[in-house]
């Protein structure tokens, strides 16, 4: 009997002394599983909250970005051509490259605007006979077609006022005189031919009138459409997220109110320093053609298309990146000064306005006609 008592007191002190280590080391990784578990699903859903604000937040750009494009079109496809008319456009392509219509035969309108660098030459101002420089930047000849008017005066009406133009300039192609132009042409018998087939009804084709003609409606082909044109016609996808923010930040800050339509710009003539006073005044715009006191500083309103791709900037040339022709516009027009944020926010959409270029056969140089005697010779006087 004592000895009974002696193991059931024996076995109510081991039972005193609590779980063994094998018990006590599983309940541990019991509860650190647990805590494990309910950190993952609290990671979980925190991770799927920010997921859902995230989405959320874009769905809001891309709607918002939406309501931003009531004020701009896609371009429109280009008429189909007629026989005569496509035969216009080969010879006007001719007459876009050559340069024996230039004083001294080395320049020619593909000089100042290259159709294979979006239309501009990537200088301030460019070069003409005998390196003379232009007062003002060679703008972009694709998408032209659509403006209201030519140069950054508007002192031509539409394309062919403006074909006539440089041949006779001085400081540009310098050629004496339309007679002249008219003689180098005639001179060559392809040309002759050409000029036949693009005119047929004319008794006598080849006059500067068809000349200029010819060359505009080459120019009229010259349209660049890309992935904004594709985000106009209902293709959401085509701009990035950032390309949307940008959108909505070029549309908040009142840019639209001068680049609009399908040539977001070109349509309209805005004196330069609006808001706040533009400092350099040695070119006064379209007072310099119509003597104007209300035309000093009024200046084409340029298109934004293909921008990221013509600097440098400005009718003077003088702004060399789109960073800084942002930056001046906003203080400038809109007296507003953009955080860098912000400037880097619209110069994105900005770049989304570059279209792709036409095919080659449009933007190649053609073979042109072969001199002949009767051919006149440079002048590099």
């Amino acid at each position: 009997m004592k000895q009974l008592s002696m193991i059931l007191m024996i076995a109510l002190l081991f039972s005193a002394c609590g779980p063994s280590a094998e018990e006590k080391a599983a309940a541990e990784k019991a509860a650190a599983e647990k805590l494990a578990t309910e950190k993952a699903a609290a990671e979980k859903a925190e991770a799927e909250k920010a997921e859902a604000e995230k989405a959320a937040a874009e769905k809001a750009i891309h709607e918002t970005a939406k309501t931003k494009i009531a004020l701009f079109a896609p371009l429109a496809d280009l008429p189909t051509l007629s026989e005569e008319e496509t035969a216009q456009v080969k010879l006007g392509q001719m007459l876009y490259h050559e340069k024996r219509i230039s004083k001294n035969q080395d320049v020619s309108c593909n000089s100042c605007h290259q159709l294979k660098n979006y239309g501009v030459d990537g200088q301030p101002t460019s070069s003409g006979h005998k390196g003379q420089k232009g007062g003002r930047n060679s703008p972009t000849v694709y998408n032209a077609y659509g403006h209201v008017a030519q140069f950054w005066d508007g002192r031509a009406a539409d394309l062919t006022a403006q074909a006539k133009g440089p041949v006779l300039n001085p400081i540009e192609m310098a050629m004496p005189s339309e007679k002249a132009v008219i003689a180098v042409l005639k001179s060559m018998p392809e040309y002759v031919d050409a000029f036949k087939k693009a005119f047929p009804k004319d008794k006598d084709p080849v006059t500067y009138q068809r000349f200029a003609e010819s060359v505009a409606k080459f120019e009229s082909r010259l349209a660049t459409t890309g992935k904004w044109d594709a985000y106009l016609r209902g293709e959401d996808n085509a701009l990035t997220l950032d390309e949307k923010k940008g959108l909505i930040a070029f549309a908040d800050l009142g840019c639209t109110a001068c680049h609009n339509g399908a040539f977001m710009g070109g349509q309209s003539f805005m004196k330069l320093g609006s808001v706040k006073a533009w400092e350099d005044q040695s070119d006064l715009g379209k007072f310099d053609l119509t003597k104007k006191d209300e035309d000093k500083l009024v200046f084409k309103v340029p298109s934004l298309r293909n921008v990221a791709k013509t600097a440098p900037y400005f009718h003077h040339g003088k702004v060399a990146t789109l960073e800084e022709a942002v930056k001046l516009m906003a203080s400038h027009q809109l007296g507003k000064d953009l955080k860098d944020e912000e400037v880097s926010s619209v110069v994105t959409f900005l770049s989304a306005l570059t279209g792709d270029l036409p095919p080659d056969e449009l933007t190649n140089e053609p073979t042109l006609p072969v001199s002949t005697a009767k051919t006149p010779k440079a002048d590099p006087n």
